[in-house]
C-alpha cells in the first residue's frame, strides 16, 4: 500500500518546489515522490498562500540571478578558450 501524504507535506513540497531554486525533478527525488505527482500538487496549490508574495518574488530574483550567472560563466569559458587559442598561434 502506498504512503499517504498529508496536506501539510504537500504544501511543504510545493513551497520547496517554488522557492528552493532546485529543479522539480530534484525536489521530487529528494522528497521521494513522483515528478508528475509533485507537478499536480504545484498546480493545485500555486495560487494559494502556500508561498508568500515576498518568497515568490525572492525566488524569481534568485532564478534571474542564476540565469545571469550561468551566462556569465559560459562567456568566461569562451573567452578562456579564445585566449588559449590565440596564445598558441604565435608565429
Amino acid at each position: 500500500m502506498g504512503t499517504v501524504r498529508t496536506d501539510e507535506f504537500r504544501k511543504d513540497a510545493v513551497r520547496i518546489a517554488l522557492t528552493s531554486g532546485l529543479t522539480r525533478r530534484q525536489v521530487a527525488d529528494d522528497l521521494g515522490v513522483g515528478l508528475s505527482t509533485l507537478n499536480k500538487w504545484v498546480t493545485a496549490h500555486r495560487d494559494t498562500d502556500v508561498v508568500s508574495p515576498e518568497d515568490r518574488e525572492l525566488a524569481r530574483e534568485n532564478e534571474r540571478l542564476r540565469r545571469e550567472n550561468r551566462i556569465l560563466k559560459e562567456e568566461r569559458d569562451i573567452l578562456k578558450k579564445a585566449t588559449q587559442f590565440f596564445a598558441s598561434q604565435k608565429p
